[in-house]
């Protein structure tokens, strides 16, 4: 058993199941001098320190020395595998090209597929491993992993078995996501219709396969329970990736095979929204450019809305993503890194509240309830993550700050003193 306890502020975000909404993402279920002990993988009992500690029988002890503790982020998109940083994409945007020049001077994502390809599997675990690894230092206990720069049948296969095995050596908990339809290849250009019959016939069901019994995964870090590779799968619909109708071809494929689904949308221009919620995916992504009009939709479903402000920042967006306007709406939004090698790199969840907060208004609770049980609801996990109440996984995060104000405040600053991971506590060292 693991008890922690003389912590300053709890932040439980006990309540309704499922992503929070208006003015739900104010409510932090906040308890002042508190303690939180866990039994194996589960929270067992949360509240006033002397309370819980009647119950703590020897437990392994952690004095959290009135510092804060909330529920460990979920990073829900991401994308981690690949090998090398696009400096010439940087220094490109830089000097004033726009995301599509960059793409059509050969950057942009079909330029970090040759490595992926070139690369074996193992290394590619280990660049993903590594990223997994610098995501729990700054707070990040569950992380949505997607594919998506090899695009071919093996190349995107290797990344989710990389992905795998990065999460069998990972403490946290891994989602993993084929986006096999990040862009057409180069060697498709001239047969886009062959390239989707591509994703939706070989990568979707092999992906989607079960594994035989004596070849599953021993990691118990994927929360899918017949171990495939994938629990979800992506599309990133924009112009110059795949049209809305494309996508809905993919996402029929998709639920054929039984997964998820979830799509990049409005990042660049705007599109149909309701063209995609007939088909109830757990989250759109970007969300940029979405017409006024659609927020009622979107309010009315039950799809998260996932905000990456990292990239808007990296890309030298002038306009966020409407926060304001999705909150007031009744819209469910959460945050996520967007960790990429090309428009968000970055790994710090509180970097991506810091930007909330600073560029979209949302407030500190809004922003950290956006990173953790919406951020569960958008893998459709807020069930088992996302808040810190009996029965739910014991991953949390302990802040060196005496008010969970400041984890957004101090930007650029780590302040992530431990995690625990269903159930491991792991001071922070870095």
């Amino acid at each position: 058993m693991l008890l922690l306890t003389n912590i300053g502020q709890l932040l439980t975000l006990r309540g309704p199941a499922g992503a929070r909404r208006g003015r739900e993402m104010s409510d932090l279920g906040i308890i002042a001098d508190a303690a939180v002990l866990c039994s194996g993988s589960k929270i067992v009992a949360t509240g006033k320190r002397r309370e819980v500690s009647r119950a703590a029988k020897r437990a392994r002890e952690v004095d959290c020395e009135g510092r804060v503790v909330i529920p460990g982020f979920v990073d829900s998109h991401t994308h981690p595998a690949f090998i090398t940083p696009r400096l010439v994409d940087f220094e490109q945007r830089i000097a004033g090209a726009t995301y599509e020049e960059i793409a059509a001077r050969g950057g942009g994502i079909r330029s970090s597929v040759d490595s992926v390809r070139r690369a074996s599997r193992a290394q590619l675990a280990r660049h993903v491993h590594s990223a997994f690894e610098r995501m729990n230092q700054h707070g990040t206990t569950t992380i949505e992993a997607k594919s998506g720069y090899g695009l071919d049948v093996a190349s995107e296969i290797k990344s989710l078995e990389a992905i795998r095995d990065a999460a069998a050596e990972f403490a946290g908990t891994i989602v993993p996501t084929l986006l096999g339809a990040h862009v057409v290849p180069r060697e498709f250009a001239a047969q886009r219709e062959d390239y989707v019959r591509l994703v939706c016939e070989k990568m979707i069901p092999r992906v989607a396969r079960k594994p035989a019994a004596n070849r599953r995964p021993k990691s118990a870090n994927l929360p899918t329970g017949n171990r495939q590779l994938a629990t979800f799968v992506d599309v990133f619909c924009e112009r110059g990736a795949f049209t809305i109708a494309e996508t809905r071809l993919i996402f029929d494929a998709a639920r054929q095979h039984g997964l998820g689904l979830r799509a990049h949308l409005c990042q660049l221009s705007e599109a149909s929204v309701a063209e995609l919620l007939e088909f109830d995916p757990a989250s759109l992504d970007h969300m940029e450019c979405v017409r006024e009009a659609d927020r009622s939709l979107l309010a009315r479903s039950n799809t998260v809305v996932t905000l990456l402000p990292g990239a808007d920042y990296f890309l030298g967006a002038t306009g966020y993503a409407p926060a304001r306007g999705f909150i007031e709406s009744g819209v469910a939004i959460a945050l996520a890194t967007d960790f990429n090698p090309g428009t968000s790199p970055t790994l710090s969840m509180p970097m991506v509240l810091s930007l909330a907060c600073a560029q979209v208004q949302m407030s500190p609770a809004e922003a950290i309830t956006a990173a953790t049980i919406n951020g569960a609801g958008a893998l459709r996990l807020a069930d088992r993550k996302g808040s810190i109440e009996p029965g739910k996984d014991a991953d949390l995060v302990v802040f060196d700050v005496g008010d969970y104000r400041e984890i957004p405040y101090w930007f650029g600053e780590n302040r992530c003193w431990g995690t625990v991971s269903r159930g491991e506590f792991r001071l922070n060292k870095s």
